[in-house]
């Protein structure tokens, strides 16, 4: 039997070519330095992020419900610049994908649950559409993996 050769890599971008857009441990840090309750602020995430990750809602929207439901002594610009600078990369898995293309002529897909201003703020800021053929990112197709649809 012939086997069929790979031709597309499918890969995420959280935890694997970067680090995580929006978990626990970076709302927890959020907490820490704006001066948030993290539970109240984490019990609200927790009922808006689907909606914000599928494009239904723009990162000031999901803020308002999440941090700015009351007044802060603090922007959105300033929550959003903390939340941007959580993102760190990979070097070695993006160098590894890289390669990966290079040497086997390989599509490169990336398939993510992330929202909108998170997702191109990562893709500008690390370059990812140097090596990556396709975004399949929940907030641009209004699905979220592992959702067969995506």
């Amino acid at each position: 039997m012939a086997s069929t050769p790979i031709t597309t890599l499918f890969v995420d971008v959280g935890g694997v070519l970067l680090t995580n857009g929006w978990d626990r441990a970076q709302r927890q840090r959020a907490a820490e330095r704006f001066g948030l309750d993290f539970d109240e602020m984490n019990e609200r995430h927790h009922l808006t992020f689907d909606t914000y990750e599928v494009g239904k809602l723009s990162l000031d929207e999901y803020l308002d419900r999440v941090v700015f439901c009351q007044a802060r002594p603090f922007s959105h610009e300033d929550f959003r610049t903390f939340m941007f600078e959580q993102s760190e990369p990979y070097p070695d898995m993006i160098k590894l994908v890289r390669d990966l293309k290079a040497r086997y002529g390989l599509k490169v897909a990336v398939v993510s649950n992330e929202g909108r201003e998170l997702t191109t703020y990562r893709i500008r800021r690390f370059e990812l559409g140097s090596f990556v053929d396709f975004f399949v990112a929940s907030c641009f197709v209004h699905f979220r993996k592992p959702d067969a649809d995506i």
